[in-house]
């Protein structure tokens, strides 16, 4: 059991998750922050929710100094601006703050910083800038630090662009030839997190682990084609027949991205994840290997330490399948709404003439059902409302299936089932609501 105390900052991502369950295991006592936990992610009365993004120098510097913490590990980061989300505010304003802090703890700290690869004239997307920013100003403050720049990260968990990756080779579906050749250099969450373990484990004045600034990569470069075709391999997927999409569609994809994004959800295909796509994965890990004596996992040895399972398989299979869902669903409540208000509204309001409804009834009901499929596809469509809208879908749905039994059972037998198909898409409502999650 080491004494130093860790605090690891956004620990429900990707890499603070694993990090912050591995610095454990290793023995020592470490807490995780982040602003929200999935429930399956609280593994300890240590993991914090707690809004760090509003927490100023000040509280901040005496959280430090009220719980000991030794070691920072600062692994918060957003891909690209949107609706909560500010790439100046979490990688530089903050940052700005966390230094404040550390000084005005009176604590010796080391902050253990993840930043992203490349060179400074390649940084185009507010993304890159603003975590060059971060860096600059890490450097700047003479705080005991270590910069980690880690290549594409490879980790049992998936998500954003990992699982995009997933999916691409799950489905076999080919880069286009210029996004293929993307040099890309991946490393595995398992040597991350022992970069971390070993820096936490030195003395602040050790010259080795002070001031550094390291890639974290495997050697051997190879391209974004050649780590799809490794991922294809572990799901057996090598000899599917390929689909190869024009590059025109990897544009609109990240257009539509964007648009998405502005609705709360998070898709791994925007026009941020792909210019950086573009410009590629690469560096220099030789120092830090140097330094720790680590020697990475090739992208071989990561993905073939265990062949895919059937959940690895059906999540990437159903990752990309999942916004046709949502999209799907969004339509039909909407366009069905339309259609029976605004070009079909007689049609509509007949069926139930037809059925001796209070002539003063039929209109009001007409209108209100159709403003409420409307309502529950606009619902859906926003990811905050998202559960709440496919649930209500569902009600809805069952509710028209038993008043038309009760009032007009001679709809069951109508020539096109309209009726009968409301039963699958009540099924695909609730397929919906069982892969919301996104972590």
């Amino acid at each position: 059991m080491s004494d130093r105390r860790i605090l690891v900052l956004g620990a429900s991502g990707l890499i603070g998750r694993h990090v912050t369950d591995d610095l454990r295991a290793r023995g020592f006592h470490t807490i995780g922050i982040a602003r929200r936990f999935a429930s399956s992610q609280k593994a300890s009365a240590l993991d914090l929710e707690l809004p760090i993004m509003a927490l100023d120098a000040a509280a901040l510097a005496r959280m430090l100094r009220e719980r000991e913490v030794d070691v920072v590990v600062n692994c918060l980061g957003v891909l690209q601006d949107g609706p909560g989300s500010d790439t100046g505010a979490v990688h530089r304003d903050f940052v700005a703050r966390l230094l404040a802090g550390i000084r005005d703890s009176g604590r010796a700290v080391r902050l253990v910083h993840i930043s992203i690869p490349g060179v400074v004239k390649d940084d185009h997307t507010a993304f890159s800038v603003t975590k060059r920013e971060a860096e600059r100003l890490i450097v700047a403050a003479g705080i005991p630090h270590a910069i980690l720049r880690p290549g594409f990260v490879v980790a049992p968990a998936a998500y954003g662009g990992s699982a995009m990756l997933r999916a691409l080779a799950a489905l076999s579906v080919d880069l286009p030839k210029k996004e293929a050749a993307t040099p890309f250099q991946p490393i595995a969450v398992e040597d991350i997190a022992a970069t971390i373990a070993w820096l936490a484990e030195r003395d602040i004045p050790d010259p080795a682990a002070n001031a550094v600034t390291w890639d974290l990569m495997q050697p051997q470069p190879i391209t974004l084609g050649r780590a799809i075709e490794q991922l294809r391999f572990s799901f057996g997927a090598a000899d599917m027949p390929r689909l190869t999409p024009p590059a025109f569609m990897i544009d609109l994809g990240a257009k539509l991205g964007d648009l998405v994004s502005r609705l709360g959800w998070m898709p791994p295909l925007r026009s941020t994840a792909i210019a950086e796509l573009r410009r590629g994965v690469t560096g220099d890990p030789q120092a830090w290997m140097t330094a720790t004596g680590i020697v990475p996992r090739t992208l071989a040895e990561a993905v073939g330490q265990r062949s895919a399972t059937i959940q690895d398989k059906w999540f990437a299979r159903l990752f990309l399948v999942k916004a046709l869902v949502i999209a799907s669903l969004v339509l039909f409540w909407v366009v069905s709404g339309f259609i029976a208000l605004f070009v079909s509204y007689d049609a509509a309001a007949g069926i139930l003439s037809a059925r001796d409804f209070p002539p003063s009834l039929v209109a009001p009901i007409t209108v209100l059902a159709s403003l409420m499929d409307m309502s529950i596809g606009v619902l859906i469509a926003f990811r905050r409302t998202a559960a709440f809208g496919l649930i209500a879908g569902i009600v809805a749905s069952l509710g028209y299936m038993i008043g038309a039994a009760i009032l007009t059972p001679d709809l069951w037998i109508e020539p096109l089932g309209a009726l009968v198909k409301t039963g699958p898409a009540i099924v695909l409502m609730l397929v919906a609501l069982l892969i919301l999650d996104n972590r």
